[in-house]
């Protein structure tokens, strides 16, 4: 897709928090449409060449009210139990009115039922 003045205004902005290394594909299609968001990438990991080098329990280099969506996958099960709702906290603080945080974790309950069954060969 060329960038235009048009399609630069009409992107929205999504802050990829715990981005790890680039993959569009990891952004679902459902919430994101191609084309129609902007990805940031925020990680901790300097390695992983992020756009926005920070922790997700502090992210002052994100302006705040500044991005329409956080997408978070399976990060916030790695903080200690007080880091979660300054993580949460500072979803809130980037997000632009209107916005929404779009977090996935693992569900340890199904887990826990594979490993019972003696299912649990792949990823689950």
């Amino acid at each position: 897709m060329t960038m235009t003045a048009e399609t630069a205004v009409s992107l929205r902005t999504v802050l990829h928090v715990g981005c790890g290394v680039p993959d569009p594909r990891k952004l679902p299609p459902e919430y994101f449409v191609p084309g129609a968001w902007q990805e940031i990438r925020l990680d901790i990991d300097p390695g992983v060449a992020p756009d926005i080098l920070a922790s997700i329990t502090d992210m002052h280099a994100v302006g705040s009210a500044s991005v329409d969506a956080v997408w978070s996958a399976h990060n916030v099960e790695h903080l200690y139990a007080h880091e979660v709702p300054v993580a949460l906290a500072e979803f809130r603080r980037v997000l632009s009115p209107g916005g929404f945080a779009l977090i996935t974790l693992p569900d340890l309950q199904r887990v826990a039922e594979l490993v019972a069954q003696d299912r649990i060969t792949e990823p689950a």
